[in-house]
């Protein structure tokens, strides 16, 4: 989850619709690849962050910080069993998805390197699929590269959306560089009003994104049981942003 502290509580992002605004943002772009490539980079940003561990209605307290407030995604360790099934359900759609996918879970966590001996096995098979996937597809080292920049692109521009953190004062902050090797930046000159990125590297001169959000005003739980059964019945709100040129 994406956990934002609110005056009266907390707003509440699940990953998974994170990742769905990102596919919002890549969909936007100019296409790039042929039309099979281009669907499948887009799946693959919509479903970079599925598979999270199944907490909902558990007696536990994997959705909670020791506190008994919502545990944000930051403040949560490493789950193998998370990145083994984001890839293993990535293979179902095809080397094309599992190959940006893997380069994903690479990114993601090749600092973790020399931890423990799992997790360097893990990395090192996520490097030989990364191979043997290039090999099958002839796409070029390169190619992959810029296709999976787009998606980190993307995934960290939601990212900025979906935690807040478009600075004050209408100042810029830098996204990504982008799949065309150039950086990026985004700002908002006033606060709730349209948001500018530069340069500009959407088909259209203004483009709109949102994502759904669920407001909850109670500020500790007990379990994490007690946690979904609120976020059940929390009202949702739309969050929307106006980009423009």
């Amino acid at each position: 989850m994406i956990v934002n502290s609110t005056p009266t509580g907390w707003q509440i992002i699940y990953q998974q619709a994170h990742a769905l605004l990102a596919a919002q943002l890549a969909w936007a772009w100019p296409p790039t690849l042929p039309p099979d490539l281009w669907v499948g980079l887009l799946a693959a940003t919509a479903q970079h962050d599925d598979e999270q561990q199944d907490w909902h209605g558990h007696g536990g307290h994997y959705g909670l910080t020791p506190a008994g407030a919502p545990a944000n995604f930051t403040q949560k360790e490493f789950s193998l069993e998370q990145a083994t099934g984001v890839l293993a359900a990535a293979r179902f759609q095809g080397q094309w998805r599992s190959l940006l996918t893997s380069m994903h879970l690479s990114c993601l966590y090749e600092g973790l390197r020399g931890q423990e001996k799992q997790i360097d096995a893990f990395l090192d098979e996520l490097h030989a699929g990364q191979l043997r996937w290039r090999r099958a597809l002839k796409v070029k080292k390169a190619e992959a590269q810029a296709a999976y920049d787009l998606l980190h692109w993307c995934d960290r521009l939601s990212l900025i959306f979906c935690r807040d953190e478009l600075p004050e004062m209408g100042r810029a902050v830098e996204i990504h560089r982008g799949p065309d090797d150039r950086g990026y930046t985004v700002r908002q000159p006033q606060p709730g009003g349209p948001v500018q990125v530069a340069p500009w590297p959407f088909a259209a001169p203004e483009i709109e994104v949102s994502v759904e959000a669920s407001v909850l005003t109670q500020l500790q739980f007990r379990d994490d049981a007690e946690l979904a059964a609120a976020l059940r019945a929390a009202p949702v709100e739309t969050l929307r942003w106006t980009l423009r040129a």
